[in-house]
């Protein structure tokens, strides 16, 4: 009697098999430790609106903007949405499977030679059927969970976009301002020196230069206005960033009016957290996580393949002017040859060693990119104080040299020397300047700082 029910006593056994887990994920520790230290950053976590820090209104009012209009997040979204949809339709596919039929049918007794009245007759059917896939190897369940996953990865991508969106704002917003910075310093350089051209000319018509005299300091006003065109360019470039990141056409950003004369920077040391709080909030390493959980999930498509599927179905209704109900079981296996669903599997597993590779790959990535960002940071904030000592010492070097020339005590060459100094190292201050903030917003960027607001809108 017992071996009558061995196979049905194996299928319930096998009903309980649980889903196909994705493997353990555990980061080195030395990969979870603190970040090289550096003076101009901290410990302290990385606050969620990083860019709050700049304490600028305008700033806020753009990155608001950007975040609520962009047409990426909304192609982001649209395919977030997509993927929760198709999560509830794997859910729901574990439910029993309903439908309602009804027909209606006329005799027409002129068509039929043996019918004896002429009255035509009709008949009308209904039947509900029902069909329910118990799952017992976990297939449907392993698809639910696969497609759970697959939603949480585009979740974490849409993370990643508003990062991205954010960072984009900012930089765009820093090169603004920086660019803004930049011109007016070559602007009153450039000034300066057009006087100095005109003040020399004049010495040359009363014979105290000659000119060679003339010909340095003309060039070096040239120069220093050449430079005033790509900063202009660059500011336009920005202005049309900004407008492509809040969904506006780049011809809008020309009437654009921004009042910020240079590039924002942080009063404080940087806060950066250490490796553990940055693989938890980076979103690319949470859409490999979960990518990775979805191909481990569909491992456990491709194993119940491998056994029987075993559907209920049933049918209730009015059928030729009767009521009839039908129940029965099917069961569908696809044996001796399993060859093709053991292939199936193959890839499911292959696929999952590629998304754990990925995933590690994506640990290894952020952690090289944080600390290639502070490094960067920190070297180009000891070059800045470097070029601003360079940049007094140059006004004094010209101031003086201007003096000693009016005092007869030195050639004119050398107050055309401090000049090109004077405009070489104020204009290489500016672009530092600019550097340094760029930096910051990269520094953020690989953090993942942002990912979360407005995280509850969706």
């Amino acid at each position: 009697m017992i071996r009558c029910f061995a196979p049905l006593l194996a299928l319930l056994a096998a009903a309980c098999m649980s889903v196909s887990k994705p493997p353990a994920l555990t980061a080195a520790p030395r990969a979870t430790g603190a970040f090289a230290p550096f003076p101009v950053t901290s410990i302290a976590p990385v606050p969620d609106d990083w860019w709050r820090l700049y304490d600028d209104p305008a700033l806020d009012a753009l990155v608001r903007a950007s975040l609520a209009a962009n047409a990426d997040l909304r192609a982001a979204y649209a395919n977030l949405d997509g993927a929760r949809a198709a999560q509830r339709q794997a859910q729901a596919a574990r439910l029993p499977q309903t439908t309602i039929e009804s027909a209606l049918g006329v005799d027409d007794p002129a068509s039929q030679p043996s019918a004896s009245g002429n009255v035509p007759a009709t008949d009308y059917d209904i039947a509900a059927t029902a069909s329910w896939d118990i799952d017992l190897f976990g297939r449907l369940r392993s698809a639910a969970t696969a497609a759970r996953a697959d939603a949480e990865a585009l979740a974490a991508v849409a993370d990643g976009l508003r990062v991205a969106v954010v960072a984009d704002t900012v930089l765009a917003y820093v090169d603004l301002c920086g660019t803004t910075r930049a011109i007016g310093v070559a602007r009153e350089v450039a000034a300066v020196q057009d006087r100095g051209v005109a003040l020399v000319r004049e010495q040359l018509r009363a014979g105290e230069v000659s000119p060679l005299e003339v010909s340095q300091v003309a060039t070096i006003a040239a120069t220093t206005r050449a430079a005033i065109a790509p900063f202009e360019a660059q500011r336009a470039n920005a202005l049309y960033r900004l407008a492509t990141l809040q969904g506006r056409p780049p011809a809008e950003a020309r009437a654009y009016r921004f009042t910020c004369s240079a590039a924002p920077r942080l009063r404080t040391a940087a806060p950066v957290g250490d490796g553990t709080t940055l693989l938890l909030r980076r979103p690319d390493v949470r859409e490999a996580e979960r990518r990775l959980a979805a191909t481990a999930a569909r491992v456990g498509v491709a194993r119940a393949d491998l056994y029987p599927r075993v559907n209920l179905g049933g049918a209730l209704g009015l059928l030729s002017g009767g009521l009839k109900a039908v129940a029965s079981p099917l069961v569908t296996w696809a044996f001796p040859n399993q060859g093709p669903a053991r292939a199936r599997l193959e890839q499911a597993r292959a696929a999952e060693r590629a998304a754990l590779a990925g995933w590690d790959s994506a640990v290894l990535r952020s952690l090289r990119e944080v600390e290639t960002a502070l490094a960067a940071y920190d070297a180009e904030v000891r070059r800045n104080r470097d070029l601003a000592l360079a940049s007094r010492e140059a006004q004094n070097y010209a101031r003086r040299a201007s003096a000693r020339v009016r005092l007869g005590d030195a050639p004119g060459l050398l107050q055309v020397d401090a000049r090109r100094a004077m405009a070489e190292a104020l204009l290489r201050e500016a672009q530092s300047d600019l550097v340094v903030s760029q930096n910051e917003v990269a520094l953020f960027r690989a953090l993942g700082g942002g990912w979360r607001t407005d995280a509850g809108a969706r």
